[in-house]
């Protein structure tokens, strides 16, 4: 639905004495632009607020002020003009259906959610959607996926749930319940699958499955394990075999999650390691170790975020927002913290919690996934080995190295021509060459590493994914048919079925996003970080930031917009803090870079935290775990590291931070993590 650009004049104007008594039902009149004498700019203030008056949308300020003034509706600037403190909107295409509307002032910290339809008799009807509303879609719909134990229509409850607010609120007319239903599918699922990130993920993830299913059945799979036997000679070993694999796949969380989890499933599986504790090796080494890593998929995202942020900053114009990625790196407290955490849960072969539970099941009993699942999932397509197969590793290392080597040329690739395209109009004489483009990057004197994340961060990195996956299933359709373990009818219905594995999950991973969109249509995320007090503690802020971002990571599932949505906000907001407080600029550094630091780390972690996160939907998928189970026994340790690491927020720029005083900081840390696993952990088996 348009907006005009620019609303009609109205002004309240008494008729007469005698006739105001009969008339001056909220009646406006329209007047043209030039009898309007006061044209004034006017800023307005929060109170603002939009009513109906017949068959009229009127915007109210509270006050008589006349003049000009300018307000912001579904991101589109209105200009107004403003009689006895009252102007009118006209607003297109008004049906009983209706629509939901954003309105803000151009400072962009009052938005208000309205919506607006056409009733029967022709009149407006307007509806206040207060922003407290909008966490409601996430958390039940995380409610009662962890109360039943159901999360397809838990997920869609929260979706309907979401949709309701969005249309409205008609409690009175039961046709928009109904309505409310076929929004979860007509907008928010079709709007999740017309997403071409999404799609991107979806067949990545379909031909990764594909993939995984070729190389089991040739035999390529059980020859890994054969060969990482000779490794992974225990439990403990098998776990930190694991771990080294998802710390060694650093580029991409989800390439990280898909390919480390179905390679160890059978190895693991071999030393009775719980799925439950697969999934969170998997899931817990996966984001951290992409989050921080100088040269990965996520770079790209995170410097133009911390680029938003400080490009408001009067005297940060010439630093670049990768120095000060590396910079806030001393302060990643939870993402280096977590991958301690998973080799000391290893090496003291201790858990406690939900997951000692799954690890003494898996010990005693064999039985590495809980009886509920067996029953669901053991229809599953069989994906052993066919007769006479040969168990060689290279059937398997070499499409999955193929996926590896690939994603990285991919990301090279479409990274370079992102750069030429940038670089044409400033350099002369320019080729497509990479050594000219890298030349030509190094005008400005970078470092290598710095070069290095330009290009990364200028990638494409779904296409690199997309190139890779399809690399890695002509890579074992080769193998298989040149060897003449499977024929080629025989392996393509082989692919057809590993497709079928990865469709439970990519159901959720759908509907979690689907879920997504009503929290971005409800402005959750905003809602969330208004939370923010204008007026604290410098000190205090970090761990106030740490909150949020956890929060909104948790409530959305997704890390990334957590990062999009506060970065430009906390970032130019602790600076500022700090020079209104008179903090030292060295200290009010450190402070920001504090804030660069926790984003990135509390997203994670409420990301690790959350049932509805695509990166924790993958981490079950990958490992063949109940994704209920993996997050149940994921959350406490979680948490623990979580804990630890908000302290260390605090007290690292209270003691004046830097460095040395971060290392002491996780040396510290590590210390309280190995006691908490002594005191409140036991040995499974």
């Amino acid at each position: 639905m348009s907006i005009r650009k620019k609303s009609l004049l109205y002004l309240l104007l008494a008729i007469s004495t005698s006739l105001s008594a009969q008339n001056q039902t909220d009646t406006l009149v329209q007047l043209e632009e030039d009898v309007l004498v006061d044209k004034t700019f006017i800023d307005l203030n929060s109170n603002y607020a939009i009513q109906a008056q017949s068959d009229q949308v009127i915007l109210t300020t509270g006050d008589q002020s006349n003049g000009s003034a300018e307000v912001m509706v579904n991101g589109e600037t209105v200009e107004l003009i403003l009689g006895a403190g009252m102007a009118v909107l006209e607003l297109e295409d008004i049906n009983r259906k209706g629509q939901l509307f954003k309105f803000d002032l151009p400072s962009g910290k009052h938005k208000k959610l309205y919506h607006i339809s056409l009733k029967k008799d022709g009149s407006i009807r307007v509806k206040q959607i207060p922003l407290a509303l909008s966490i409601i879609p996430p958390l039940l719909a995380i409610l009662l996926a962890l109360v039943f134990k159901e999360v397809i229509l838990s997920l869609f409850i929260g979706i309907f749930s979401g949709a309701f607010i969005v249309g409205g609120l008609r409690f009175e007319a039961p046709l928009f319940y109904l309505e409310s239903i076929w929004m979860v599918l007509q907008k928010y699922i079709l709007d999740a699958l017309t997403d071409s990130g999404h799609l991107s993920i979806i067949l990545f993830s379909l031909l990764i499955g594909g993939m995984v299913a070729i190389i089991s059945r040739n035999g390529g799979m059980a020859g890994v394990v054969s060969r990482l036997s000779k490794y992974a000679k225990n439990d403990t070993s098998t776990q930190l075999v694991t771990w080294f694999l998802g710390v060694a796949i650093f580029f991409d969380d989800y390439a990280n999650t898909l390919i480390v989890g179905n390679t160890m499933r059978s190895v693991t599986d071999k030393f009775k390691i719980s799925r439950e504790k697969l999934a969170y090796i998997v899931d817990s080494t996966a984001a951290p170790v992409a989050a921080i890593a100088f040269i990965t998929t996520w770079i790209g995202a995170e410097l133009s975020y911390i680029e938003d942020g400080v490009s408001g900053i009067e005297g940060f114009a010439d630093v670049t927002s990768y120095a000060l990625f590396l910079s806030s790196l001393k302060y990643s407290f939870y993402p280096i913290l977590t991958l301690i955490f998973i080799v000391l849960v290893i090496r003291t072969r201790r858990d406690y919690g939900p997951m000692l539970k799954a690890e003494i099941r898996a010990r005693t009993t064999g039985q590495v996934k809980p009886n509920s699942t067996e029953d669901i999932e053991e229809n599953l397509e069989d994906l052993s080995p066919v007769k006479g197969a040969p168990l060689k590793a290279f059937n398997a290392a070499l499409p999955v190295a193929v996926v590896i080597l690939v994603t990285i040329l991919g990301l090279l690739t479409t990274g370079f021509e992102s750069t030429y395209g940038q670089l044409t109009d400033s350099v002369s004489g320019l080729t497509e060459s990479w050594s000219d483009i890298w030349k030509a990057m190094g005008a400005s004197g970078d470092s290598f590493f710095m070069k290095l994340g330009t290009l990364i961060g200028n990638s494409d990195s779904y296409i690199a994914l997309l190139w890779a996956s399809l690399s890695g299933v002509i890579t074992a359709l080769i193998l298989t048919l040149s060897q003449k373990i499977m024929n080629l009818e025989r392996s393509m219905g082989t692919m057809i079925d590993g497709f079928k594995t990865m469709l439970p999950a990519l159901i959720i991973l759908t509907m979690a996003w689907a879920l997504a969109g009503t929290t971005k249509d409800l402005e959750t995320a905003h809602y969330l970080s208004n939370a923010i007090a204008d007026n604290m503690n410098p000190y205090v802020f970090p761990v106030i930031v740490f909150v949020l971002a956890a929060g909104i990571a948790f409530s959305t599932g997704s890390s990334w917009s957590t990062m999009a949505i506060l970065y430009p906000l906390a970032i130019p907001t602790c600076w500022s803090i700090c020079q209104a407080q008179g903090i030292d600029p060295a200290i009010s550094m450190e402070l920001m870079l504090n804030c660069i630091a926790i984003v990135l780390g509390a997203s994670v972690l409420g990301d690790h935290c959350s049932p509805i996160s695509d990166t924790t939907i993958l981490s079950s998928l990958a490992s063949d775990c109940n994704h209920l189970d993996h997050v149940k026994t994921q959350l406490p340790y979680a948490l623990t590291v979580g804990i630890v690491s908000i302290c260390c927020t605090f007290l690292s720029t209270f003691l004046g931070g830097g460095v040395w005083i971060s290392l002491i900081l996780i040396a510290a840390s590590v210390t309280i993590l190995y006691f908490i696993l002594r005191k409140f952990g036991r040995v499974a088996a």
